[in-house]
This record gives C-alpha cells, sequence and structure tokens, in this order.
C-alpha cells in the first residue's frame, strides 16, 4: 500500500503539509484495511530533534520497560506537558480531519458517541472521565526489540484513530522493525499487514476496531498493532493517541 500524499518534502507548517495529503483516499484505506500511511509529515531537523528529547526526562510523564511488563523489548516515555510543539500540532490538526471518518464509523456500528469536532473538546471529554495525562509517547528499540501485538487503550474514552511516525533513517540507522496490524474478524483466521515506513512518515490506524460491511449489516473487527524485531541498529518513533489517559 503506497503512502497518501504528494511526494513533497515536508516544509511549511504542519497544516500544510497535511493539506498535500489526498484525505478522500485516506478514508478509503481506512475503511477498507484499518490503516494507510502518509508521506513525510516531520523533516528530518524535527525527528532528530525529537530523537534528542529522548535523554531530557524532564520532557516525560513517565518511562516504561517493555520487557518488564513483557509487552515486547523495547523502552517508551510518554510526554509531560506542554507538549513539543511539533507533536502537539500533529496532534491538533490531525484529529479533526479524522473525526467525519470516525463518526461514520460510530454510526456504522450502532454506538451513541459521537466525536466533537476539534481535540480541546474531545479531550474535556476524556477529562470528565477521569482522563487528564497526555499520551503522545517517544519509544526506543534496539538490536532484538520488537513491540508485542496491542491497542492503546487508557480509559473508558477512546478515539478510534491514531498515528505513528517513524524517526529514524530506515536502512541506515536500522533494519528490521516494520509496523504489524493484525485484524481478526469474527470465525475467521487471523490476518497480518506489514507497513514499512521511510523517516517523517506516517502510518494512521484504528485503535481498537473497525466496521465491515457484511450480509446483515456491519460488524465489528477487531484491530491490533506491533512491531516486528530490530535486526540491526536502534529505531525511535513518535505515538500520537489523540485521547488522554487515566
Amino acid at each position: 500500500m503506497s503512502a497518501l500524499g504528494r511526494r513533497l518534502s515536508p516544509a511549511g507548517p504542519v497544516e500544510d503539509r497535511l493539506g498535500r495529503l489526498d484525505w478522500e483516499a485516506i478514508g478509503r484505506s481506512l475503511d477498507e484495511w484499518g490503516w494507510c500511511t502518509t508521506s513525510p509529515l516531520l523533516t528530518p531537523e524535527e525527528c532528530g530533534e525529537l530523537i534528542t528529547l529522548y535523554g531530557d526526562d524532564t520532557r516525560f510523564r513517565s518511562r516504561i520497560d517493555m520487557e518488564r511488563y513483557r509487552f515486547g523489548v523495547g523502552e517508551y516515555k510518554y510526554f509531560a506537558e506542554p507538549l513539543p510543539p511539533v507533536v502537539a500540532a500533529l496532534r491538533e490538526r490531525v484529529y479533526p480531519r479524522l473525526v467525519p471518518i470516525a463518526n461514520r464509523w460510530a454510526t456504522a456500528l450502532g454506538g451513541g458517541r459521537r466525536y466533537p469536532s476539534d481535540l480541546g473538546r474531545f479531550l474535556a471529554v476524556c477529562a470528565e472521565h477521569g482522563q487528564k495525562r497526555p499520551t503522545p509517547l517517544l519509544l526506543r528499540y534496539g538490536v532484538g526489540g520488537y513491540n508485542c501485538l496491542h491497542q492503546d487503550l487508557y480509559g473508558e474514552v477512546a478515539f478510534p484513530f491514531q498515528l505513528t511516525c517513524v524517526l529514524s533513517r530506515r536502512g541506515a540507522d536500522y533494519t528490521g522493525g516494520e509496523s504489524v496490524l493484525v485484524e481478526q474478524r469474527p470465525r475467521a483466521q487471523s490476518r497480518a499487514d506489514a507497513a514499512v515506513l521511510e523517516q517523517g512518515e506516517a502510518l494512521i490506524f484504528a485503535t481498537r476496531h473497525r466496521p465491515v460491511r457484511g450480509a446483515r449489516g456491519a460488524y465489528r473487527v477487531t484491530l491490533r498493532h506491533g512491531v516486528s524485531r530490530v535486526r540491526s541498529g536502534r529505531r525511535f518513533s513518535l505515538g500520537v493517541i489523540f485521547h488522554n489517559a487515566e
């Protein structure tokens, strides 16, 4: 599956970069597969700056050793407020572009929840349910590192989509480490996909499940994601989750 967007360098404000993406095609890919990739949303300089931040613990609210919790091999850190400007901009500007798809999916699945049109109002809903801690994070994997299949759910409220950007250079900084997505349909074998991202590109994917049209209407399909084993080097990535944590 090819990246959706013109192959231009990610110059200018984040909003301009997002405007170059084909959001209709993104919606079709999310409907059909539950995920899509984009052309670069972060510049190499921004990727390098975020990697440098990893060593500054004052910028993070917590650190997780994945092996300790049997989540995989590697570690990640959740940003504290205020988020780095480029991370905050991605979170704030991508969210409203995904809301129409999120509400369409909610209708198809018969759910009563509707998602507000802007991130601030959505985070207020999260806060009403006790979810007040920011969830964007940086992840670091060394040789042999991987991330088990999982879903990023932090309370009752969850936005149906999230995204990740690889910050390191595939083939130069690391090898392996593909993004893995596994879909489980009722009474069927699981289907696995692997997404290969170049530096700064984004993977947008379903957080929990998506609707699939069947003979009797839409039914719910579960999606989990992870990262395959890093073969060499070190891989950094940025995760942008729109709902907050308890």
